[in-house]
């Protein structure tokens, strides 16, 4: 009998040419072998089709053979193999295996043996795929399997493949010489390599969880919660913090849950405008930064999934398991999905034996979701560590809708990051989470919530004041950059180019030109302008690191740097260095003050002279001074120069903009002068008014000081 061997046999195939082959039925990984004495070109994965008996093949002792030894790359390859041949024997069948080049027979193995190796057989197909004789070609390929497909467990199975193609004709040759074959090195993902994703975001946690920010827009959530809530771990025997980020998004079925956690997926061949996510690792990256383990629920209209992305259940493992439970809806009931029951069990028990989570919590989190809810739940605990305290420090607030003490997540270092030119310690973004929500998207609509109190969305490019907007060509694509002065960033003394690629910001504060030299230069002036189109090229790449906190050095950058450098200086010679103020009235209020809509997230342009301080924390269309309908469309400004604070002054928006800017200076002449009569210590005479620009400057700021 074909099937029958011994342990001669396989030793008499040692010598012989190995290649590793990844053995599947219907998709799902059985196990990893070593085949001795393959075929030419032979395939690295052998997709078994179909199972029928032995009896009904009587060609199969004339065909040439080789031996399929198991290489199990972990403890349930090994239960999947010994099952799987165990069926073989028991009921004499042959397992049939189709390549678009040959067609494998794998035998059942002789009785009484302990499974270690088989037979299996192979022909070419009546139409094969022949290369010229003669002619040989060379290629480098990486195949990666979905990380905890429903019969495979580990994270990654990396092949690189150098393909030596010769001429095959009938049936192959049994020579060594002739039979030079594929050889894959099948490569593992040890759990260290968790700790070395974190690393992507080693200079900012909160990098981290804008990856998360990014996947809710991109599920086009409508409402995103941020939290760290206080949990009890049976693991630990305490109570521990964990984060905790949940959305109302569209969710992820079984296979999007898939190449969520897995490594290694080809990027898109174009940038879609719709999305942020691009790189595939920002989930992993994320919450590998924040802490050893995470778990993640989602729910779609039709299907349910829970992954457990661990350290801790890896620990001391030589590759990777990321444990998947997948459901598939059939009416109100919950049916097990692309999985079977003994996989099923296997990792709902690690789930529950190494996390917080048992049955109770689980269901207990599902039941966050409506009747027909979708939505993706994120938890992470052990959290990053500080010294003796987390890294992450969070403040509860006052719940109720009061916005006196509103609920916040810190970075507990307060470290400032560096910036060329920047003198002021007092940037809340770089480490108060609220603060960076508040301007992450330039055009945001999406509720975001931090320790349950909704964060209020500050959309820089409406809340300037003497706003200009400078269009221009960059390497032959168009620009627009928004300019004009912000209050609360001149008294925190702050100034610089907020850059957003996809509506997502990516630089802050960015200072060029002279900003870049004198510290106090620009102070209280804002840039903002969107780049995704300039930072994309044709082939789909784009200028961007995969952590989304900076663009790489490129040539079309160092373009936009000086271009904006250029705009920001003629900006503050013709807008801020030239005109006076009266002592004490240096308050940059907005040109036009704008207020979001807690229904439609629309924005809605507030009337001149109404004070928006006087609205409720939750303010919608149908309330004063809007008075309409969520149906309404927004209010758009015009491009180019919008205004230089006309309605305040008393001028007409539609005069035209030279004859403003000569009414502003003879203003401020009139200005100096009534400062002079009633102020000493603010006088001008003639000898002051030939003084340099430089020491008009440095005397407007401290009249520009907020009484």
């Amino acid at each position: 009998m074909m099937g029958d061997l011994g342990v001669e046999d396989e030793l008499s195939f040692e010598d012989r040419f190995k290649q590793y082959v990844m053995v599947k039925k219907d998709g799902k990984i059985i196990c990893s072998t070593q085949c001795l004495n393959p075929p030419a070109n032979t395939p690295s994965i052998w997709n078994i089709k179909h199972i029928l008996r032995q009896d009904k093949f009587d060609f199969l002792s004339e065909l040439s053979r080789c031996l399929l030894r198991r290489s199990p790359e972990n403890s349930h390859q090994e239960k999947e193999w010994h099952a799987f041949l165990g069926f073989l024997q028991k009921y004499k069948k042959v397992a049939i295996g189709e390549h678009e080049r040959f067609q494998f027979y794998i035998l059942p193995p002789k009785e009484g043996s302990p499974f270690n190796y088989t037979f299996a057989c192979y022909r070419e197909r009546e139409k094969p795929s022949e290369c010229p004789v003669g002619k040989a070609s060379g290629s480098t390929s990486h195949v990666i399997e979905d990380a905890c497909s429903p019969c495979n467990e580990e994270a990654v199975i990396g092949a690189q493949t150098c393909d030596l193609t010769a001429k095959v004709s009938g049936r192959p040759e049994k020579t060594n010489v002739q039979n030079i074959s594929l050889e894959s090195n099948f490569v593992h993902a040890n759990p260290s390599y968790l700790k070395t994703l974190g690393h992507t975001h080693s200079g900012w946690s909160f990098g981290a969880i804008a990856e998360f920010v990014d996947n809710s827009r991109d599920a086009k959530a409508t409402k995103l919660e941020i939290s760290i809530d206080i949990i009890y771990s049976r693991v630990v025997g305490r109570e521990i913090p964990m984060l905790c980020i949940i959305d109302d998004g569209c969710g992820m079925n079984h296979q999007e849950m898939l190449q969520m956690v897995s490594f290694g997926h080809k990027q898109p061949d174009a940038d879609d405008p719709n999305r942020i996510g691009r790189f595939g690792i920002g989930f992993k990256t994320g919450a590998m930064k924040l802490g050893k383990d995470a778990l993640v629920l989602t729910q779609t209209t039709n299907s349910r999934s829970i992954a457990f992305l661990s350290q801790t259940l890896n620990e001391g493992k030589d590759n990777l398991e990321i444990p998947i439970v997948s459901y598939y809806r059939y009416g109100q009931f919950m049916e097990l999905d692309k999985q079977n029951e003994t996989l099923f069990k296997h990792n709902l028990k690690a789930i529950k034996e190494f996390s917080p989570f048992d049955k109770y919590f689980i269901g207990q989190k599902v039941g966050l979701f409506s009747k027909d809810g979708t939505g993706t739940h994120i938890y992470i605990w052990n959290l990053e560590e500080w010294g003796p305290n987390y890294s992450l420090q969070w403040e509860s607030g006052i719940t109720g809708g009061s916005s006196f003490h509103q609920g916040d997540i810190l970075i507990r270092s307060r470290r400032v990051r560096a910036r060329p030119g920047q003198m002021t310690q007092t940037v809340p973004l770089d480490y108060s989470l609220r603060s960076y929500l508040e301007v992450i998207f330039l055009d945001p609509r999406i509720k975001i919530y931090v320790q349950k109190s909704q964060v209020k969305s500050r959309p820089l490019a409406r809340s300037l004041n003497r706003t200009v907007v400078e269009n221009g060509t960059i390497m032959g694509k168009p620009v627009q950059l928004t300019l004009g002065c912000n209050q609360l960033e001149w008294e925190e003394a702050n100034c610089g180019i907020f850059l957003y690629w996809h509506g997502r910001l990516i630089e802050a504060y960015k200072r060029v030109g002279s900003m870049m030299h004198n510290g106090d230069r620009g102070r209280g002036v804002i840039g903002v302008i969107d780049v995704t189109n300039l930072m994309a090229e044709d082939n789909g790449h784009v200028w961007v690191h995969n952590n989304k906190q900076g663009f790489q050095d490129c040539e079309v950058y160092a373009e936009l740097e000086k271009w904006l450098g250029e705009k920001s200086d003629k900006y503050l010679d013709e807008h801020v260095d030239k005109v006076e103020l009266k002592p004490g009235s240096g308050v940059y209020k907005p040109d036009n003050e704008w207020v979001q809509c807690d229904k439609c997230r629309k924005w809605r342009m507030l009337s001149h002279g109404f004070n928006s301080k006087t609205l409720p924390l939750q303010w919608f269309c149908y309330m004063k001074p809007f008075n309409g309908e969520c149906e309404r469309s927004e209010q758009e400004v015009e491009p180019g120069v919008i205004t230089i604070s006309s309605k305040r002054l008393g001028y007409s928006s539609t005069e035209d903009p030279e004859e403003i800017k000569r009414k502003l200076s003879r203003q401020a002449v009139g200005t100096s002068k009534n400062v002079g009569e009633n102020d000493s210590s603010h006088s001008m005479d003639e000898d002051q008014a030939k003084k340099s620009p430089a020491q008009k400057r440095k005397r407007l700021r401290r009249s520009c000081r907020k009484s």
